[in-house]
């Protein structure tokens, strides 16, 4: 692999759940497409990005910075799925799953910006 990040675990999990909300984000109404859809989207693919850009051979206090955007950015991710849920366009099912995927991905976060 040629980027640093393509061999981080934290980063492929990031992205497995940034693809499962852009598929999630299809069935919301179309009236929500400038609103909370693009809100989640942002957000998840903010949560990916910063992990890349922050393994780019910078250094460790720089990387912990980007891993903290990238924390907050999944933490709106799962408030935004919470407003998902209470508008009905998410199920109990869905949200639980991935709620409890997003809190494995925080846990992940907050791990390796403690390990430098």
């Amino acid at each position: 692999m040629a980027f640093r990040f393509e061999d981080l675990h934290v980063w492929k999990k990031a992205l497995e759940l940034d693809s499962r909300i852009n598929l999630l984000t299809k069935t919301f109404p179309n009236d929500e497409l400038f609103v909370l859809t693009a809100q989640i989207k942002r957000a998840t693919d903010s949560v990916v990005l910063n992990i890349a850009e922050g393994s780019t051979g910078q250094t460790k206090k720089v990387f912990k910075v980007f891993l903290s955007y990238a924390l907050r950015s999944a933490i709106e991710v799962v408030s935004c799925l919470f407003i998902a849920r209470e508008r009905g366009f998410i199920d109990s099912r869905n949200f639980k799953e991935l709620y409890n995927d997003y809190e494995e991905l925080v846990k992940m976060l907050t791990a390796l910006r403690k390990s430098f």
